[in-house]
């Protein structure tokens, strides 16, 4: 009864990473984090240094910062994950009784990011960004199909980035940045007593038809470095390069069960103890990421860029829970990610002193493999359109707006109660559609 008690819970609560997420890039990454960089796909992000919002991407950008200035903006993310269908079975081969589909289980949400720098004598400039550069919010239905692998998902993050930059030389700049990233999660889903129970032999056990519920939520401060440096040989053409650090959070806080205290989950939390609210910690790394970007200008009033970047995804090989109820010890369960990549094309025209227009590519690969997929996640690779405009209806103010239609390859989730952490959660296939809309405004002044 014990082990299969801690069992149950540790297949409930060890996808929190894995939930975390379904955000605009892949994996669990927001890479809106410019409206100016997303009209051009974030092409050249690494190198172009057009504003500064640029120096989330290579705080080496701040390098090219003339004059005191401040960006403020906001991005709608409004991803749509249609589940088309879903089928399950409990261990014991019931069919899970529920829904099987749902117009949409991804959350829309705004994400906002502000950044102000300033020059110094000798070359040297200043900044701070201050954004959210992980997270988003998913849902299903309580009583889908698939409820014991996920129901309600959510991350987000704070990252606090003051930055310097040195430029020795008009056509080299060096930057490096200090991390204070804040990230608070929460994670549901439903749990098999029933199962539970049947395998324990108690009487009156009904896979799949007595339910309870567990509920994870903690937060953590986590810190990191970012680097990079710009150079400009010929006058027009920039090479960037940049690295984010890997942040290792441990998230503290507390899992909350409920169930029928006076049924089968009553008998078996009194049996072993396992069940009961208590406090809980969850490793969550975000990955490191290396960058490398070029800007090409063609004319004066036309140029072209290219950006790789190369996300460390495969720090999810592993993650670990610890629960402070000693009748549930720690528990690891292995994920699987692996690196991916991000590319981009992009170009940007001037038809006049005023006026702005961008537009570009990309190709975002998924870290998830096909063999690991989960509810939580169902993500896969991804092909951007962006277009972008910007006005400069005064010397000391541009205004910037940005349109992206991400497509997303359709996804299948394939999981068996096998699978490692899934002991009591049952088969689960489930096929999905997605796609992804985003619009962003910003505003910049300088003076």
């Amino acid at each position: 009864m014990r082990r299969l008690g801690i069992g149950s819970v540790a297949g409930s609560l060890l996808t929190l990473a894995l939930g975390i997420g379904g955000a605009e890039a892949a994996g669990f990454a927001l890479k809106e984090q410019s409206t100016t960089a997303q009209g051009n796909a974030f092409a050249g992000a690494t190198s172009a240094a057009e504003d500064v919002s640029y120096m989330f991407f290579n705080p080496a950008a701040l390098g090219w910062v003339a004059k005191i200035e401040a960006a403020t903006m906001a991005t709608l993310v409004a991803p749509r994950s249609k589940l088309e269908s879903a089928e399950g079975r409990t261990v014991p081969g019931t069919a899970i009784p529920g829904r099987g589909h749902a117009d949409d289980i991804a959350d829309n949400a705004v994400v906002p990011a502000f950044y102000a720098a300033a020059p110094l004598p000798g070359g040297v400039r200043i900044g701070l960004g201050i954004n959210a550069p992980f997270g988003l919010e998913t849902g299903y239905p309580d009583q889908w199909v698939g409820r014991y692998h996920a129901v309600h998902s959510r991350l987000t993050t704070v990252n606090i980035n003051p930055a310097v930059a040195w430029r020795p030389r008009d056509w080299v700049a060096f930057g490096a940045g200090f991390q204070a990233q804040h990230a608070d999660g929460e994670l549901t889903n439903a749990v098999d007593f029933g199962t539970i129970g049947a395998a324990a032999r108690i009487p009156g056990a009904a896979p799949g038809r007595q339910d309870g519920f567990a509920r994870l939520t903690g937060d953590d401060w986590a810190y990191g470095w970012d680097a990079g440096a710009i150079v400009e040989p010929v006058a027009g053409t920039r090479f960037g390069i940049a690295y984010r650090s890997e942040i290792q959070h441990t998230l503290d806080g507390d899992v909350d069960f409920s169930g029928d205290t006076t049924g089968i989950a009553g008998i078996i939390r009194r049996a072993t103890g396992a069940f009961a609210d208590t406090d809980a910690s969850l490793k969550l790394n975000t990955p490191a990421s290396l960058s490398f970007g070029v800007h090409q200008d063609v004319t004066d009033r036309l140029a072209v860029m290219a950006e790789a970047q190369w996300t460390d995804w495969s720090v999810f090989d592993q993650l670990t829970v610890k629960f402070d109820n000693p009748a549930q010890p720690d528990n690891v369960t292995e994920e699987e990610w692996r690196d991916s990549w991000f590319f981009a094309l992009g170009a940007t025209w001037r038809p006049d002193d005023r006026w702005t227009l961008r537009a570009g590519i990309a190709f975002d690969q998924s870290p998830v493999r096909d063999r690991s997929r989960t509810p939580r996640i169902p993500d896969e690779n991804r092909y951007w359109l962006s277009l972008g405009a910007g006005w400069q209806p005064l010397p000391w103010l541009g205004l910037d707006a940005a349109f992206t239609y991400i497509l997303v390859e359709d996804s299948e989730v394939d999981l068996a109660a096998t699978d490692t952490g899934s002991a009591f959660r049952g088969d689960l296939h489930a096929s999905y559609d997605n796609d992804i809309i985003l619009a962003g405004l910003s505003a910049r002044v300088r003076f």
